[in-house]
């Protein structure tokens, strides 16, 4: 395909013009196209370069192992996922809802996908509003959960002050505008709200392991590979603070299953994945800030 390209002069989080190359890396999903990671060595962010304009990224989307927008539950892969899923889901749900203990308000997702978060809160008796940036996918999650998804663009004009919770389940690495979602963030959440960001962590022992191959990288879908050091420092650019990190224990074994796949390592690979995962898992259990990826929960200062 034709690529229309943005390219980072500075770094978007601490401005830094001093970008150094660190991976080189491949679109193993799709198209087999060949894309550099660069890091910023004051904030720690990595980024994707070049990536795709937000006019053309799309076509990087389309096709049928995408699953947060496809939902499909053909094959192992997909039918661990949905596994995960189910249980990932009463995790979140059950930790938002403690937040609030018997308060049931009003709550943002972004990057909805098929709905399945969504509609998990609406059953919990919150007023969701999600937006989700692909037609397709939310005519999928009308059909499957019977849920109206609201376009991305809805995000900036949404009314101030109005949510308790906005969530971004792996979602951040995606957008083209960082800066312009923090604004709003900023404006839409409420005094004594929570914004809480889930990303993959490039700092993960499955990180280091498998390196320029590992899956979450997902070039050039994720724009951006976040720290626990660089999403910090995003947060403070716009007067946020961090409450606590969660780890997100399912994540290192899928992502190193992902990355096995990538290598075509067979049944080898399989059982690899899992060692590594486990490593990683276990190199995690004193800092939630080395697991694959990393919840961020995070309010006002």
């Amino acid at each position: 395909m034709t690529l229309e390209t943005k390219q980072y002069c500075t770094c978007p989080v601490c401005n830094n013009d001093a970008l150094n190359l660190s991976l080189h890396c491949t679109d193993y999903s799709l198209t087999q196209e060949h894309f550099e990671i660069i890091e910023c060595p004051n904030c720690t962010l990595r980024l994707t370069f070049p990536i795709p304009t937000i006019d053309k990224i799309a076509p990087y989307y389309n096709f049928t192992d995408y699953i947060s927008h496809t939902d499909i539950n053909e094959g192992w892969m997909n039918k661990l996922y949905h596994k995960i899923r189910k249980r990932t889901l009463a995790q979140k749900t059950n930790w938002i809802q403690s937040l609030f203990t018997g308060f049931k308000g009003n709550i943002l997702e972004i990057g909805a996908g098929t709905g399945a978060f969504a509609n998990a809160m609406n059953n919990k008796g919150w007023n969701v509003t999600a937006l989700e940036p692909d037609e397709i996918t939310r005519k999928r999650a009308k059909d499957i959960y019977k849920i109206n998804l609201l376009p991305i663009e809805s995000l900036y004009n949404l009314p101030d002050n109005s949510f308790d919770v906005i969530t971004l389940w792996h979602v951040l690495e995606h957008v083209h505008d960082l800066n312009g979602y923090f604004n709003a963030f900023h404006k839409l959440l409420k005094p004594n709200g929570r914004l809480i960001i889930a990303v993959p962590n490039y700092t993960s022992l499955d990180a280091k392991f498998y390196k320029s191959i590992w899956a979450a990288y997902d070039v050039p879908r994720h724009l951006y590979h976040f720290s626990p050091k660089s999403m910090g420092s995003l947060c403070n650019n716009y007067n946020f603070k961090m409450v606590t990190t969660k780890p997100m224990w399912f994540d290192s074994f899928y992502v190193s299953l992902l990355s096995e796949k990538y290598r075509k390592s067979g049944y080898l690979g399989i059982a690899r994945a899992f060692i590594i995962g486990t490593f990683s898992n276990l190199l995690a259990l004193r800092n939630n800030e080395k697991t694959s990826s990393v919840i961020y929960e995070i309010k006002h200062k």
